[in-house]
């Protein structure tokens, strides 16, 4: 999983008969997968906010 903030509207197909639509704005986590193709297309970047267990 990755957090991400979509830069501009994008569809992500993680099977042929599924779309996700992302609005631009839209901060949150989304499988890796996803995330790499966002960036990829120029449509997201990585948040600087952790995902993960925070430091306690």
């Amino acid at each position: 999983m990755a957090r991400v903030k979509f830069t501009s509207d994008f569809d992500y197909k993680p099977t042929s008969q599924v779309t996700i639509a992302y609005k631009a704005g839209m901060e949150l986590t989304v499988k890796r997968d996803c995330a790499v193709q966002a960036a990829a297309a120029g449509k997201a970047v990585l948040s600087e906010r952790s995902t993960g267990s925070a430091d306690r």
